[in-house]
């Protein structure tokens, strides 16, 4: 309340200043204008009045004069006029004027002697009058002729004036402190109040949920905060009691904290770098400000919740319209953006290099030759040439960062960057290098269509440990090795030495960030979701992805036609959303994709859509975390569908998601996630019979057989999250003794 006075008596105080000013200003310029009309209708006057009594006045008659200078006052309603001479003074006047003569006699005597007109308000017998005195006459002579006006109604004017501005200044006084007063209790006593309600209930463990609305232009920073605050308190609490039921079955929950701990221990504070084609933040422009996403990537989603635990540096392309505004001279930048853990590098490539390496070599080439998924794949020596330019470009930059470091800890992802471990250590052998392959990997036969595999491999064995999501890819690889190079291949402890050094081959199942839920897990509104999307059905399915070819969205919508053809009960009942994130859009083959999942979607809700419902909803553009996860918690089944997936994260997001237990997967037998979630409903995608009987088995199957399942893969998903998965590749990449001379990788 002393708030909210102080804010009222300061709002009424600068009103009060602010009015009185501007009523000053008014009553200043009002002031003027009426004596100017005045002082110009006297000069009318004066002129009018001297030519009828300058024939008059050579005759000395001053008896005359007077009695025509009275009836000239009362004609134009004058408070008086007079006539005046030098030397001789005063030649007539009107009656009523007689009697004040003396007090204008300097005034008269001013303009006569200076020859020019004066005007001013005087106080004659306590009233005021305007006085105007013009000097007329021919040369040698030079009479005054004053006109007195009554000058009453500017006073009353002005006072008036005054008046008003006082009652409007109190009419705006009472208002403001109205309304300052609701404006506060509305935005701000109320907000903070119920802030903080639900801050005690967080504290108590009662509350989950987001907090209440708050005006993001008064509190924005302050709700972000609180919000973060808050979301931190929830996470350690609901990480306690998932400790403490751990402790009692022998195990322990990884958690942030747990891995920071871990790494830090780990490294004995040498440096973590980690090194891919993707950026886990992107800047853009949007009007005339910047703004940032997250991209959707597998890659990112595994590997961000790493460096948020345990800091370091992400050396990444540059790859957003507005990236390079915002760095700083050696091209980093602190991020997250709203809450800095780590730095990012970027590095920037010209339109060719991205053409060559990224779309040519990596994306027409490598992917589809690693992915059994029927696509040829392309290679061209340009290509291949861009593809060596940049993994030699992104090596400098390693090399620089890394600089004055002591045996860094070097994470590099993915098939962008196959060449990467062989560069950085021929120039710093002391460094542990990792390369973790996030794609599948083919057997012999199928990478030896690539013409460079040699140049490749021998890359890709310049790392001191190779990571695959699975012990499948593990075999392939060295196999491929053992059919490509001159090496030996140590199958007891699944390593490859060649030339003197040996590289290891694990499988680290890479996970998403499962966050325990605790004993309040925030309650979900499906039916107003529902509503809020525009969807009229009664179950939701759902399928997340970036639109490639891999993934089998093609073969979901058929899957989908198939289920309602044989299931016909179904028809105006179920939808299905698929959230596809256009990628790679300037290779034809995906532009062609993209084309035939519209033309697809479009064919099958013309066979079955009513006035009012459609089987299929297909959102095509790049979706944030916080966008996907409510059609997450609604859906009743999630489809993954991928002809050929080293992992897939969206099948694990969809699981850690679920903190209400509830909810099917559908999960290809195709993809490294099955592996772990057996309690998956498994299924062949290019069988759209199988995935339809999925579809109804799954909508239709008993609740606490649903639940069970739910139970064990969010069981699976959180002992398996990525704290681990970090964890185990860092611990393990960390013990390798790189000064060993034998040939053994043990």
């Amino acid at each position: 309340m002393r708030i909210t006075l102080r804010l009222v008596y300061s709002t009424v105080a600068i009103l009060t200043l602010v009015v009185g000013l501007f009523t000053t200003l008014q009553v200043r310029q009002e002031r003027q204008r009426r004596l100017s009309d005045m002082e110009r209708r006297a000069g009318g006057l004066a002129e009018d009045l001297f030519e009828r009594t300058e024939p008059v006045l050579g005759s000395g008659q001053t008896t005359a004069l007077s009695a025509l200078l009275d009836r000239f006052v009362k004609r134009h309603r004058l408070a008086g006029a007079a006539l005046y001479r030098i030397p001789s003074g005063v030649i007539a006047s009107s009656s009523g004027l007689s009697d004040s003569l003396s007090d204008l006699q300097a005034l008269l005597e001013d303009a006569a002697r200076a020859e020019r007109s004066r005007g001013d308000l005087l106080s004659l017998n306590k009233k005021p009058v305007y006085l105007y005195a013009m000097s007329l006459g021919p040369e040698g002579r030079r009479d005054v002729v004053a006109i007195v006006q009554n000058a009453a109604a500017i006073d009353q004017r002005l006072n008036e004036m005054w008046r008003h501005g006082f009652t409007r200044f109190m009419i705006q006084a009472l208002a403001i402190a109205l309304v300052t007063m609701l404006i506060i209790r509305w935005n701000i006593t109320l907000p903070i109040a119920n802030v903080t309600e639900w801050l005690k209930r967080v504290r108590m463990g009662k509350e989950t949920g987001p907090p209440p609305p708050i005006s993001k232009g008064l509190f924005g920073p302050l709700a972000s905060e609180v919000s973060s605050l808050a979301h931190s308190l929830s996470i350690a609490r609901a990480a306690a009691e998932e400790e403490a039921k751990l402790r009692q079955k022998g195990d322990a929950l990884w958690t942030p904290e747990r891995l920071k701990e871990h790494v830090r221990l780990k490294l004995d504070n040498r440096p973590l770098v980690v090194v891919s084609n993707r950026e886990p933040y992107v800047h853009f422009r949007k009007g005339k400000r910047l703004d940032w996403l997250v991209p959707a990537s597998g890659l990112v989603t595994g590997l961000e919740p790493i460096l948020r635990a345990c800091g370091g540096t992400w050396i990444a392309h540059g790859s957003g319209e507005a990236d390079r505004q915002v760095v700083d001279d050696q091209d980093r930048i602190a991020v997250p953006p709203d809450q800095p853990q780590y730095m990012l590098r970027r590095v920037w490539l010209s339109k060719d290099d991205e053409n060559g390496y990224y779309y040519g070599f990596s994306n027409e080439g490598l992917w589809p030759l690693c992915h059994i998924a029927h696509t040829r794949p392309l290679f061209r020596e340009a290509d291949w040439a861009r593809y060596k330019g940049v993994n030699e470009k992104f090596a400098r930059i390693v090399l620089d960062e890394i600089r004055d470091a002591r045996e860094p800890l070097i994470l590099v992802q993915d098939y962008h960057f196959a060449l990467l471990p062989a560069l950085v250590k021929a120039r710093r052998p002391d460094a542990r290098v990792a390369l973790f392959w996030h794609i599948p990997w083919p057997n012999p036969e199928s990478f030896g269509i690539c013409p460079w595999q040699k140049e490749i491999l021998q890359g890709m064995l310049g790392a001191d440990l190779l990571g695959f999501h699975i012990q499948l890819h593990c075999n392939n690889f060295l196999d491929t090795v053992d059919h490509a190079l001159e090496s030996q291949i140590d199958w007891e402890h699944f390593a490859a030495n060649r030339q003197g050094h040996a590289t290891r081959v694990r499988p680290f199942p890479i996970s998403v960030a499962f966050t325990p839920g605790g004993t309040h897990p925030a309650p979900f509104d499906k039916a107003a979701f529902l509503k809020d999307a525009g969807l009229k059905c009664e179950y939701l399915g759902v399928g997340v992805d970036r639109m490639d070819y891999t993934k089998g969205i093609l073969e979901r919508f058929r899957g989908v036609e198939r289920f309602l053809e044989k299931y016909p009960a179904y028809v105006g009942r179920f939808t299905f959303v698929e959230l596809g994130a256009p990628s790679r859009t300037l290779i034809k083959s995906y532009q062609d994709l993209v084309a035939g999942i519209e033309a697809e979607a479009q064919r099958i809700n013309w066979r079955f859509q009513t006035a009012d419902w459609k089987p299929i909803i297909l959102m095509k553009k790049h979706h944030s975390h916080e966008e996907i996860e409510p059609f997450y918690k609604a859906a009743d089944v999630c489809l993954v569908t991928s002809l050929h997936d080293g992992m897939n994260l969206v099948a694990k997001e969809y699981i850690a998601s679920r903190g209400d237990e509830d909810g099917i997967l559908i999960l290809s037998r195709f993809t490294g996630a099955s592996r772990e979630l057996r309690d998956a409903l498994q299924v062949n995608p290019y069988d759209s019979g199988q995935l339809a009987d999925a579809i109804k088995l799954g909508l239709e199957m008993d609740p606490g057989e649903r639940r069970d399942r739910m139970v064990r893969m969010r069981d699976q998903v959180r002992d398996r999250n990525v704290y681990r998965w970090g964890a185990d590749l860092i611990s393990e990449l960390a013990d390798i003794r790189i000064d060993q001379k034998e040939s053994s990788a043990v």
